[in-house]
């Protein structure tokens, strides 16, 4: 998983949230009610900060760490902050308050009351720190069903997440947004293959990496060849499959969420669009698509239209 950038201050609180408006897809946007948005962002935090824990991208001075209570001399150790991090997170759903009992961190302090607020569990939250302990030992995948398993950790959680903030999760609505995210984090994969190839993580699987004859030095190279080119565009194909399965969530809905259903949907649409605009060429960076491409695909996905 890959962290936002952001001008970093001297507020952890500050300092992950602002991540929020260099992120690929909508995070609280303002057309949404207020009380939305401010649960929306306490989300949005906890899931910023615990990627950053496992990525590494905690702000310089090691002030997350000691809030969690981690001293100085394990700070390093991504494992240990996580533990912390999931003591933390504990504190959010054990009802105590006092010095003990609350949460340390500003940013779980924050997401206490949407917890309280919204019926949340801890499922999805602890789903998403074990997916960052799995980052640290697991760097390869074997097959797109391993990688799918990792989704359902790394990603999946995220969706459901806003589905029980909005009140409006189903069943069927929870199935078509796990598809959904998926498939985002997927896209966001093939945005970031040299960037992970740097943190030794490679998020292809291998099998298809066999059989497209890609090896893990071809990742390294400046601009891609063919072969990669021809891998990148099937694993770009599997993420509009599965946008396109989960795209019947936005007309599951109405009003606002609709619109920012349709967000998530066409965000993804558009980074595959991007993709494909570069002629599958990801290894120079990320393709992005432009804000108009963005809006298209809208429209596009609002209309019910593939």
């Amino acid at each position: 998983m890959t962290a936002a950038t952001a001008p970093r201050t001297g507020d952890p609180e500050r300092n992950t949230l602002g991540k929020a408006a260099h992120e690929n897809f909508p995070v609280a946007p303002f057309f949404l009610p207020r009380a939305w948005r401010e649960d929306l962002m306490a989300v949005y935090g906890y899931a910023r900060l615990v990627d950053d824990i496992g990525d590494g991208d905690l702000a310089p001075g090691g002030e997350d760490a000691r809030l969690l209570g981690v001293s100085a001399t394990e700070a390093e150790d991504r494992l240990v902050l996580l533990d912390a991090f999931e003591a933390d997170l504990r504190r959010v759903f054990d009802g105590c308050d006092g010095p003990d009992g609350s949460p340390r961190h500003p940013l779980l302090r924050r997401l206490r009351p949407t917890v309280r607020r919204r019926s949340l569990t801890p499922e999805p939250f602890l789903a998403l720190i074990e997916a960052n302990r799995q980052d640290q030992l697991v760097t390869r995948y074997e097959t797109y069903d391993d990688l799918l398993a990792y989704c359902e950790l790394s990603a999946n959680p995220v969706g459901r997440l806003v589905l029980a903030v909005t009140g409006a999760a189903t069943p069927e609505r929870i199935r078509r947004s796990d598809a959904v995210c998926t498939a985002l984090q997927i896209v966001e994969h093939l945005q970031d293959v040299a960037e992970d190839l740097g943190r030794d993580r490679v998020y292809l699987p291998a099998a298809d990496m066999k059989r497209f004859h890609v090896q893990e030095a071809d990742l390294a190279a400046r601009t891609s060849g063919a072969s990669v080119r021809a891998l990148v565009a099937y694993e770009a194909q599997r993420a509009r499959d599965l946008l396109n399965e989960g795209a019947p969530l936005v007309g599951s809905v109405d009003g606002r969420l609709r619109l920012l259903l349709a967000g998530f949907v066409a965000g993804g649409r558009a980074a595959i669009r991007a993709i494909a605009a570069a002629e599958y060429d990801v290894l120079p960076g990320p393709p992005e698509p432009g804000k108009l491409r963005l809006l298209r695909e809208v429209g596009v996905t609002l209309r019910g239209e593939g």
